[in-house]
């Protein structure tokens, strides 16, 4: 959530970042009216408890008639006591749902409009579509990487296998992403991906993105739908020494998601499916080094994708195509040839103080005073990124040239078709 002070003292810098994201500004002046009654309600619980305080100091010095008339309000004080705390009970419950509303303030210089608004900031290596250029799901299968008939045929629509070299290339490429996160400083991690309701609700994903999660009720538990969930929630209620750096995380972790809404879109292959395995990248940081910890994580990203050898490029994305959390997302995307388009790879978001603030994640500032951290996401590698490597590698025999950087961990330089 966003810090209340700043809606308190501008109110229209947050209606303005509403309008950007084409979310309604008039859930900012349904804030105020929430926290102006809750701050009523508390002061007049406060007074109500302090006559109340007093009153009882009088009866104990009192006697007789006059002790009576002292009980007699005090019992009268109590029954007002009671109302006036359940009332700021019931005060401070639309304060957090109206706060809780509120999304993240975007970032100077966000692109207005919506996800066909992004503005492209650069374009790496040359993009080409090969005449007879088959599809991931053609040369995966030739090549006996994956297997989505038998994976419909277990568990639904959208899942698949991973078979033989599919397997080990993944695995590679986890592998290389996770040894490059440890050569830019990044502590390796193995996350959970069942957490409790405060950790997904914390993230932001229990609002616009609730569709998308998978929910265990018997246990009230969420699977995750990318690991920055639970490395949001490491240091939850905690203070961080960010004194020298940031506190730098890379989890490997498989991710679910529903893809509620996503009928139709992307059902051939594994562009877009149910479960996945995933790098991500998470800085804990102090805000006024956010920005500059934005550009480092997307730095690592398309460090990644250049090992990958394919063409890509970067967007910053516009303001109502930002996730709730994000102040601020650049999107790295790689040419798909088969469909003549770009394919969306790695994103990167900072949410500024919003997550942190709703888990308790803060640090000491130079006077020794708690202030609330920032926190940024990013995509190191993931089960996707098969598709551009295979697409893009691809040989007039069928056969795939393996990137270089690959080679080492799946130990081919070249995937040969089996069938």
């Amino acid at each position: 959530m966003i810090d209340l002070r700043i809606v308190r003292d501008n109110p229209d810098l947050v209606r303005d970042s509403q309008k950007t994201r084409g979310a309604s500004p008039e859930a900012v002046d349904a804030l105020l009216t929430a926290d102006a009654e809750h701050r009523e309600s508390l002061q007049r619980f406060e007074a109500l408890r302090a006559e109340q305080k007093q009153q009882g100091k009088l009866v104990s010095r009192a006697s007789g008639e006059e002790k009576a008339e002292l009980l007699a309000r005090t019992k009268e004080l109590a029954a007002q006591v009671k109302t006036a705390e359940a009332g700021v009970t019931r005060a401070a419950e639309r304060l957090r749902k109206t706060h809780m509303a509120i999304q993240n303030i975007v970032e100077d210089g966000v692109p207005q409009g919506g996800e066909d608004d992004y503005v492209v900031l650069r374009t790496v290596g040359e993009t080409s579509t090969p005449e007879g250029g088959r599809d991931h799901v053609e040369l995966a299968e030739s090549l006996g990487m994956i297997d989505t008939e038998r994976g419909a045929k277990t568990s639904g629509a959208r899942f698949y296998y991973l078979t033989g070299v599919g397997a080990l290339m993944q695995l590679a490429m986890l592998q290389l992403a996770m040894n490059k996160a440890v050569e830019y400083g990044l502590t390796p991690m193995i996350p959970p991906v069942l957490v409790r309701p405060e950790a997904m609700e914390g993230t932001g994903f229990l609002g616009e993105h609730a569709d998308e999660v998978y929910y265990l009720e018997r246990d009230d538990l969420y699977l995750v739908g990318t690991s920055e969930v639970p490395m949001a929630s490491f240091h939850s209620k905690e203070i961080l020494d960010l004194d020298e750096q940031p506190m730098r995380y890379a989890a490997w972790s498989s991710c679910f998601r529903r893809e509620a809404g996503s009928y139709g879109k992307d059902t051939r292959g594994i562009i877009r499916v149910h479960q996945f395995d995933k790098i991500e990248m998470f800085s804990f940081c102090r805000p006024e080094d956010a920005r500059q910890e934005h550009q480092r994580i997307l730095a690592m990203e398309e460090e990644m994708l250049g090992l990958m050898g394919v063409p890509y490029r970067v967007i910053d994305t516009a303001g109502g195509d930002l996730g709730s959390s994000a102040a601020r997302k650049f999107d790295c995307e790689a040419w798909l040839p088969s469909q003549n388009r770009y394919l969306e790879l790695t994103s990167t978001s900072n949410c500024t103080t919003y997550q942190a603030r709703r888990l308790g994640v803060r640090y000491r500032d130079e006077n020794g005073r708690p202030q609330v951290a920032a926190t940024l996401n990013g995509t190191l590698a993931t089960t996707r990124w098969l598709v551009p490597i295979l697409e893009n590698n691809q040989l007039a025999d069928g056969s795939v040239l393996v990137p270089e950087a690959l080679r080492p961990f799946l130990g081919r330089d070249v995937l040969e078709p089996v069938r």
